[in-house]
């Protein structure tokens, strides 16, 4: 056998095709052991990156182990040979302006990190400093070369892919698509359950006798080869110097040679499954209609991608679209169409309708107007002008194409690898067009057929019977065959002449919206500018213009605040402006359409100060569409049966809002309590049902009379075409002058400093188990460039330990997050915790955790503090990648009414000269639990299932299995393998039982280690163990003492010390960090009282005299 270092790399292409404005060199190359990778070197990022893609994913889970492929993702980051501290690559990528991400799809795994591109500065000068982007692929390859899948952070891990899922369990999204995955061909693993949880991924298999450490590394062993591997690398440095340490790190991943990943000969759908359908109910209030066929998997058919000619013609909004008509009829809100693949050689191509109430009771005729319509693209050959429009436009974008974020790119890149590309069009196969193939379109439209469809349609209401329940998240569903009269209509409606086609479906028309005008004048300058100027400020305008001078791409982005104190004076007349926003939306669907596929797109909304226009885009046609949408909201006629419809959708969309999970909810609540004047949700609620027409038609000519319009013109325009475009929004909407003394200020309440409130809401979501807090510190005003400074620091040095401790350690949640939360005007420290535990008890461990802090600040060596001030400084001043985030920074500045474009200077400047000591005196003033001075508010988001209704729901022997299982858990972990059956015998006299509280009647913690002792005697295995090394008892019996204490209240069992009436936490204070005692805190249950005692803090102020922006004068 030769010698793997005597084989010379092979190098595949030294050109990608790639976009006008790429200034990246590129090279793919083959290791030895096949590895397959792409080096990137960019000469001008500040941010390197590497991704790999192995060709496994959940759809080669074991049959009776889902979940193992995303187990392995997540198991793979606790450890290796080389670096078998379990948060080793996470502290080096934290320290170094880093972070890391990976996910598991059907058939690949993706691991991503990004990190700091240069070496830090100040090294010793006898010394070459490590690129932070070797160090962090040194320790990335060796989740490929030696992996430890240690047996101490394996139940963790399981823990955190249980919440994970639980997470998931009341999103439809993932309820939806994993209901018709079960109703699919169970002979193909598209119907695995793929996240897993702690039954499919450790109790289960615990039963079988199955050694569930030892699964995990056969499922590596047997499915991770670096033949199936694609490797993506970004980094500053020379090609020939990426080669050289990919050749050397990646050179120990072993090659087992397999073979790739095929289910040839199935499909997800057989006779069986089609022509059905499939009646869902959802957790939201929402309606649709999917029809989906099986479809050819096109990844051969990268020349001519036929599908998107198919799903642009299907999925059109414009005139004589499927939607246009069915939307006309008040059947449908929205349609999408496209293909998706399932696994290699299969795919689905769905049609989706968003349905109002009318149209659910008219889905029959709907289906029928689909295939009419697929009958008249299957009537008339494919049109070549048509495929040319498409090409055109995909040709435009890639060759505009701007730079994304590193890890982005290269996780992106590294699936694209997977796909039988050609090297060279790695970046471009997926979405270039190159050729015209008539034929390859009829074939891929032969796939859509009226014998060969799948129906599934979602309501809350209809039909109401449905009758079965899918196994992993509980959806209610009812599948039926197609009931023949449908089906013959749905063949006949499939199968019509040109001639019988309603007149109102027919092709689009040619887009007019299709820029052509696409030159950019480019100046080289020694910097960009870092502001905008102001080229008109008046009474009624004040016009912000940048001329782009570094991304030189035809495109624009034009922002406006239309100033006005009526729509957010109360909450009435912002539910108004609310419905004003969607109802011109509406009425310009059909004629905004062309420009959103021509790469030209608007938003409309209202906020506080008013309402809010966006445009971005080529900005050749920009004023054309501007035009036609000032037109709209100054001329808007409002029919009452579009109100009707829209009224029901944001009266859906609001209730919905209460059925999101806890921590997309806890924000809006603290929101709640912390500004001036704001309206949340159940303001809407209350509003929206009293809403009339007329109502609307009184107040829509008032939100344009007298206003005051703050716009910045952005992009490849001139000066001349930014003032023009000020006067079109003048001349079309000739508005009243609105003085500076009427425009609203927003403004937050400040609680006073040693002040502690607690906000309790409970989730409107009966079956939704997370309970969630957000843990808010006060810091200062936004302002305040010390504070800010020392704030931010302190959010760096406190990420990785948080998440280590609250998530990784305590397994708290799968959602965990620290760090800085910025508000109107004002500033904190926070942490946000999802959680099946009860929020009381969050904070117990939020408090233990900052407790902590201070000792890891004192303990902290000079040189780690220091890499973490260089950390957060590296962040600070990251690059903008493309136009669009230089908008979004400049805008977000003008918005804020600070002005302060230099904001990120001078936190750098903020933060260089800190010291240990600043920061340990910030962390005793603001942050520490012990603090008398620190001001501290909580929301928390509560469950509203409780221990008792669990214990309720909950037999005694079914507890007892329970603990059972868990108990069987630690013995495992401590290095036993369980005796199930003896196990079994031990605890099958436990007496569980609570009384009418829901509070056991003695303490269930002996009950449970008395039949843990009892287990070691009788186990002959575990007592021979015992006797070799009498520790592992003494900590078997702690660490179940532990996890009882939290354990059994999420099964019904309320644990209290007699007399005292505190939860017992046995042995907690000796495994994990102590909380310290803080003062009482103030329950917060009358909002409007709560908020009438707070100080109203000062609104933003420019941070210097925007006289010094001002260029009036005429020039390009």
């Amino acid at each position: 056998m030769a010698n793997m270092n005597s084989i010379p790399i092979e190098r595949l292409t030294d050109k990608l095709e790639a976009p006008e404005l790429d200034d990246r060199s590129y090279r793919v190359i083959r290791l030895p052991n096949q590895l397959e990778a792409l080096l990137v070197h960019d000469p001008d990022t500040d941010k390197a990156s590497a991704s790999v893609n192995v060709e496994v994913g959940s759809f080669s889970d074991a049959e009776d182990m889902p979940g193992m492929a995303h187990a392995v993702e997540h198991l793979l980051f606790m450890g290796t040979k080389k670096y078998p501290k379990e948060n080793e690559y996470s502290q080096y990528l934290s320290s170094h302006s880093g972070y890391s991400n990976a996910y598991t799809a059907s058939t690949q795994t993706n691991y991503f990190f990004e990190v700091a591109a240069s070496a830090e500065e100040d090294v010793p000068s006898n010394k070459t400093p490590e690129s932070p982007l070797y160090g962090a692929l040194d320790r990335f390859a060796q989740f490929f070369v030696a992996p430890l899948f240690l047996s101490e952070t394996l139940d963790r891990e399981l823990r955190a892919v249980d919440s994970e899922n639980k997470k998931n369990l009341q999103s439809d999204t993932w309820r939806l698509n994993q209901l018709n995955k079960s109703l699919s061909n169970p002979n193909y693993p598209y119907q695995h359950f793929s996240t897993g949880n702690l039954q499919t991924l450790r109790d289960e298999p615990r039963k079988r006798g199955v050694e569930i450490r030892k699964e995990f590394i056969q499922f590596h062993e047997k499915h991770y080869s670096a033949n199936r591997m694609k490797l993506v690398v970004l980094g500053k440095e020379p090609l020939d110097t990426l080669q050289e340490w990919v050749a050397d790190l990646f050179k120990d991943v072993r090659n087992k040679d397999l073979p790739p990943n095929r289910w040839d000969g199935m499909q997800p759908y057989t006779k069986k499954e089609l022509l059905t359908q499939v009646f869902a109910k959802p957790v939201m209030d929402s309606r649709t209609l999917d029809i989906s066929f099986p479809y050819q998997d096109e990844e051969s058919l990268y020349k001519t991608h036929p599908s998107r000619y198919i799903s642009h013609l299907i999925g059109h909004e414009g005139p004589g679209s499927i939607l246009a008509y069915i939307k006309a009829k008040g059947w449908a809100n929205g349609l999408s169409a496209g293909d998706s693949p399932v696994g290699p050689g299969t795919a689905f191509f769905t049609i989706s309708v968003r349905l109002t109430p009318e149209g659910l009771k008219q889905y029959e005729e709907i289906v029928q107007i689909v295939f009419q319509y697929i009958a008249l693209l299957k009537d008339a050959p494919p049109q070549k002008w048509i495929v040319d429009e498409v090409k055109g436009m995909a040709e435009v974008d890639f060759r505009f194409k701007q730079k994304t974020p590193a890890s982005s790119f290269t996780s992106v890149l590294s699936s694209e690898m997977q796909k039988c590309l050609p090297r060279d069009w790695l970046m471009s196969g997926s979405r270039l067009i190159r050729q015209f193939d008539a034929d390859a379109i009829t074939h891929a439209l032969n796939f859509l057929r009226t014998d060969a469809y799948r129906l599934t349609i979602v309501s809350k209401e209809f039909p109401g019977d449905w009758d079965q329940k899918e196994r992993w998240y509980g959806t209610e569903y009812r599948v039926e065959k197609i009931p023949k009269e449908f089906e013959e209509a749905v063949h006949k409606a499939g199968t019509v002449s040109r001639g019988k086609i309603p007149k109102e479906l027919h092709l689009p028309h040619r887009n007019e919206f299709v820029p052509t005008r696409l030159t950019v004048e480019k100046k080289e300058v020694a910097e960009p500018a870092k502001s905008p100027l102001i080229i008109r400020n008046d009474a009624s305008f004040r016009t912000w213009w940048k001329k782009d001078d570094q991304f030189w791409v035809p495109k624009a982005s034009v922002s406006l605040m239309i100033r006005n104190p009526l729509v957010g004076c109360t909450g009435r007349n912002s539910v108004k402006s609310l419905m004003y926003c969607h109802l011109v939306k509406d009425a310009l669907e059909e004629y905004s359409y062309d420009a959103e596929i021509a790469g030209l797109d608007y938003s409309l909304g209202a906020n506080s100060l008013g309402l809010s226009v966006d445009f971005s885009g080529y900005n050749d046609k920009m004023p054309v569409l501007m035009e036609k949408v000032l037109l709209c909201m100054r001329d808007l006629e409002i029919k009452a049966d579009r109100f009707e419809i829209i009224k029901e959708r944001i009266t859906r969309d609001v209730k919905n809002w209460h059925f999101h999970q806890p921590y997309r909810q806890v924000g809006e609540f603290s929101r709640k309590l912390t500004v001036e004047k704001g309206w949340t949700k159940e303001d809407y609620e209350a509003e929206l049902p009293n809403l009339t027409p007329q109502d609307i038609s009184e107040m829509a000519p008032q939100l344009l009379k007298q206003i005051h319009v703050e716009s910045l013109m952005h992009g490849n325009l001139y000066k001349e075409d930014a003032l023009r475009m000020t006067d079109l929004i003048e001349s079309i909407l000739k508005p009243l002058p609105l003085s500076s003394s009427q425009w609203q200020f927003r403004r937050n309440l400040i609680m006073a400093e040693g002040t502690d409130f607690t906000y309790p809401r409970e989730h409107r979501d009966p079956e939704n188990v997370n309970n969630c807090i957000e843990y808010y510190l006060h810091v200062g005003p936004y302002s305040d460039q010390a504070l800010r400074a020392r704030l931010l620091l302190f959010s760096q040095l406190t990420d990785e330990q948080g998440f280590d401790q609250l998530r990784t350690k305590e397994q708290l949640g799968y959602i965990v997050w620290t760090g800085t939360k910025i508000m109107e005007t004002i500033m904190g420290y926070r942490v946000i915790i999802q959680s099946e535990r009860a929020s009381t008890y969050l904070e117990t461990r939020i408090n233990a955790f900052l407790a902590t802090v201070g000792t890891t600040l004192k303990n902290m060596p000079d040189a780690d503090f220091e890499a973490h001030k260089k950390s957060i400084i590296a962040k600070r001043l990251e690059k903008l990648k493309n136009l669009d985030q230089e908008g979004n920074r400049l805008w977000n500045h003008i918005t804020s009414e600070y002005y302060n474009f230099h904001q990120v200077d001078a936190d750098v400047a903020g933060i260089r000269p800190l010291t240990k000591a600043d920061i340990l005196t910030f962390y005793e003033r603001f942050i520490s639990p012990t603090s008398e001075v620190r001001a501290k508010m909580s929301v928390h988001v509560n469950a509203q299932t409780s221990p008792k209704d669990i214990a309720a729901k909950m037999t005694p022997a079914e507890q007892r299995l329970k603990v059972q299982e868990l108990v069987g858990q630690y013995i495992t972990q401590i290095g036993l393998t369980p005796n199930e059956d003896v196990l079994a015998k031990c605890f099958a006299s436990m007496d569980l039982t609570s009384d009418d509280t829901g509070e056991a009647k003695i303490s269930p913690i002996d009950t449970i280690t008395n039949a843990l002792s009892r287990y070691m005697e009788d186990d002959p295995a575990a007592s021979e163990a015992l006797k070799e090394n009498e520790d592992k008892e003494a900590q078997l019996m702690e660490q179940t003492k532990v996890l009882l204490s939290s354990f059994l209240p999420t099964i019904g069992i309320v644990i209290k010390k007699a007399g005292i009436g505190e939860e017992e936490r046995v042995g907690e204070d000796k495994d994990l960090p102590k909380a310290p005692k803080v003062k009482e805190t103030v329950f917060v249950d009358d909002v409007h009282a709560f908020k009438a005692k707070l100080l109203i803090g000062p609104a933003a102020v420019p941070v210097e005299d925007l006289t010094r922006f001002e260029e009036v004068e005429s020039k390009l």
